[in-house]
């Protein structure tokens, strides 16, 4: 059987709100929550070296005047599954003769290409190409005959053409050992920007 429900007032009790007393965290909590800060700093940092972008150094001068001797570097090891290798992109890969080895190099051809080399004067397809990354006193004065890159590989040159051992010498590169492009410039920080 239902209650009537009562109808008279109730005096109200006044709540009274006090001040929230916290006492001083203890020295575990604050290590605890710095230790899982760090730890998905490292694991996102890692996320991102092992799948995105890798530091490299530059060592050698055959990259000058774009990339100097010593300087560090991430390149971009992702862009090339969703993107084409372009002429002008500057690439680290595993040199052909010693995979233990990684050069640091310019695409010039890719697959399909012709490219041939006239006292310094490179061509594409018959065309010259305006290099404004290798000024004057960069380039030198070898010549090559015309080769056709084959498909899925790389012609690779470095801007100091005078110092550089490239694809004049070792021939074009294979796609499977180009392992990123190089993107950014970190270290010294004066030299800090895109690399172009």
């Amino acid at each position: 059987m239902e209650q009537p429900a009562n109808t008279e007032s109730q005096p109200s009790t006044p709540e009274v709100l006090l001040p929230r007393r916290e006492g001083p965290k203890s020295h575990w909590y604050t290590v605890k929550h710095w230790l899982r800060d760090l730890m998905l700093s490292a694991a996102i940092s890692a996320f991102v070296i092992l799948f995105l972008y890798q530091p490299v150094k530059v060592e050698g001068t055959s990259m000058l005047p774009s990339l100097e001797d010593q300087e560090r570097l991430f390149i971009n090891k992702f862009v090339y599954r969703w993107e084409a290798i372009e002429r002008g992109d500057v690439v680290v890969f595993r040199y052909p003769r010693d995979l233990s080895k990684s050069y640091i190099k310019r695409v010039i051809a890719v697959g399909g290409d012709k490219v041939s080399i006239n006292e310094g004067v490179v061509y594409v397809n018959g065309r010259p190409q305006h290099e404004l990354y290798v000024p004057p006193e960069y380039a030198d004065e070898r010549s090559m005959a015309e080769y056709k890159v084959p498909a899925d590989k790389y012609f690779v040159m470095g801007d100091h053409r005078s110092m550089s051992s490239d694809s004049r010498d070792f021939g074009a590169v294979d796609r499977s050992l180009i392992t990123g492009k190089a993107v950014f410039v970190y270290w010294p920080v004066q030299n800090a920007g895109i690399v172009h």
